[in-house]
């Protein structure tokens, strides 16, 4: 397993190469089926979060399901990840997966914490979550889950990630997404988020006081690579009253000395 930058594939323009703008189109269908969980996704649904027409969003998946990438259920008539996702995937978790050496660590944070504990990747201008470990504390917040994807600085985890980019890489990151504010809120729009980002790098960690959903609070920590990229991030999730004054802190500390251990472990590979 070897340390690998994020795709710069989210910044790209599709019309660069000829071609390319089909297989955008395709891969961002791709991503949509993979994050919707269990239960998949319905044509109407995928078209419309990929800005496509339900008849070319159809006519992409069909085109996915031929070759194994999608998958159909016939009963609800919604797409899933397809059988040759999972052979992929089987062959570059030697190169780009990290869970092996996560896990007990995600799973150590859920019990000392008795929050939901993850591990998020970053993928390009977004974050993935790979691991889920619950808490023993019966209210759970369910937010986040493996294969949900969020823009950077929208959850934690991916919050906590931005905060510690290169300067000019945050500018960057924010030119590209205007929409952030009319998407997220408007403590996401930039002067805020900056606000957010520098609170992060100072306190170290990152929180989110319900931003996604109410009364829903959040805590992450980078893991970085061994050059120093934070490529990963250590969340914790769970109810408002749970992440309050000397308990936030608390939780802070242990978060941050959980994403130490795993940065050091990755370091040492």
């Amino acid at each position: 397993m070897v340390d690998t930058p994020a795709s710069p594939a989210a910044s790209a323009s599709p019309s660069a190469v000829p071609g390319a703008q089909a297989i955008a189109r395709a891969a961002h269908l791709l991503r949509l089926v993979t994050s919707a969980g269990d239960g998949g996704a319905g044509v109407g649904d995928l078209a419309r979060e990929a800005g496509l027409t339900r008849p070319t969003a159809h006519r992409l998946l069909s085109a996915l399901r031929v070759e194994g990438l999608v998958d159909r259920d016939d009963a609800s008539g919604h797409w899933l990840p397809g059988p040759e996702l999972f052979l992929m995937g089987s062959v570059a978790a030697s190169r780009f997966d990290i869970t092996a050496i996560a896990r007990d660590i995600v799973r150590s944070l859920a019990v000392r914490t008795e929050e939901s504990a993850f591990l998020s990747v970053r993928r390009g201008d977004e974050t993935v979550c790979l691991v889920r470990e619950d808490g023993s504390f019966p209210i759970r917040s369910f937010v986040l889950s493996e294969g949900v994807r969020f823009p950077l600085g929208v959850a934690s985890a991916g919050l906590a990630i931005l905060a510690f980019l290169p300067p000019e890489d945050v500018d960057a990151y924010l030119e590209r997404h205007p929409e952030l504010s009319e998407k997220w809120g408007a403590s996401h729009a930039p002067a805020r988020l900056r606000s957010r980002i520098a609170d992060t790098k100072a306190r170290g960690y990152a929180v989110n006081p319900g931003l996604i959903v109410e009364g829903s609070w959040g805590v992450g920590a980078a893991v970085f690579t061994r050059t120093g990229d934070p490529q990963w991030a250590l969340s914790l999730t769970g109810v408002e009253f749970r992440f309050g004054g000397e308990r936030l802190a608390e939780l802070g500390r242990i978060l941050l000395a959980h994403a130490h251990q795993l940065s050091t472990r990755i370091a040492a590979r």
